[in-house]
């Protein structure tokens, strides 16, 4: 059977992106605290009701209820319906790129794990091992068969090394940590899943968009010079670059010098 194409295509694969956003809030929210995934059916994180399916429809039922829990009325976080948009579009366009192909749903995986990780980092400056860890050995064996290919999954010792010496370097300078070990486990899922080539288009988008931030938010305020910049965040970020244009930045840049 010949695999669909054209709007309906692209349709279905747009919803099926809102419908796990909907799925990586209810991570986002509970893995920090140490709660399960899987129960309680999702509720009002303010009032604890449940919700009833016409209230749990993704982006819509938010903007229909005006941001507010139908019950107690409390605000609900707009970051909700943010997280099933971005999903959503982020699925799209892997789609776009790569087709129906088994390397899809591999990336539709990672693109999906990068957006949990980015929000967690965020909001509470964590990386969840039950992300990591798994996805390390996730990537891993994906490469075996698929892109990248074992070699260059296996080859992340140089992004590695060089995160080490940006947190080594950080911490002469400022006297205090500037990344944990978690950042490291993430690179190494993202190595994993992209290879070590992709790894450092990664960590080049998170080191410069990093900086800019940084620089930004002590000109506006010096009080934020202590401020703890979320890496894990940044490199969610420069990930998802890296999975859709490394490539063609890897061939623009190699080009310059041929």
């Amino acid at each position: 059977m010949a695999a669909m194409t054209g709007p309906l295509a692209f349709g279905l694969v747009a919803a099926f992106g809102v419908a796990i956003g909907s799925f990586l809030n209810v991570c986002v929210y509970r893995l920090p605290r140490g709660e399960s995934i899987v129960s309680p059916p999702s509720r009002c994180p303010s009032c604890g009701q449940g919700l009833r399916w016409f209230d749990n429809v993704p982006v819509w039922s938010w903007i229909r209820l005006g941001g507010r829990c139908r019950t107690c009325r409390a605000t609900i976080s707009p970051v909700y319906p943010f997280v099933e948009a971005v999903t959503g579009t982020l699925f799209l366009l892997q789609y776009w790129q790569l087709g129906w192909q088994p390397l899809l749903g591999i990336r539709l995986l990672f693109v999906a794990a990068m957006i949990v990780l980015f929000v967690i980092d965020l909001q509470h400056r964590i990386l969840p091992d039950v992300i990591t860890l798994p996805g390390i050995v996730i990537g891993l064996a994906a490469s075996m068969f698929l892109e990248p290919g074992w070699q260059a999954a296996l080859s992340e010792s140089p992004p590695g090394e060089v995160l080490w010496a940006v947190g080594e370097a950080y911490f002469r300078v400022r006297g205090e940590e500037g990344m944990g070990v978690g950042d490291v486990k993430m690179l190494a899922m993202i190595g994993a899943f992209l290879g070590w080539q992709l790894t450092l288009v990664t960590l080049l988008f998170a080191s410069l968009t990093g900086s800019a931030v940084g620089v930004g938010m002590v000109m506006f305020d010096r009080r934020h010079m202590k401020y703890q910049l979320p890496l894990g965040s940044f490199l969610a970020a420069g990930a998802v670059v890296a999975a859709h244009f490394g490539q063609s930045l890897i061939a623009w840049y190699v080009g310059l010098f041929s």
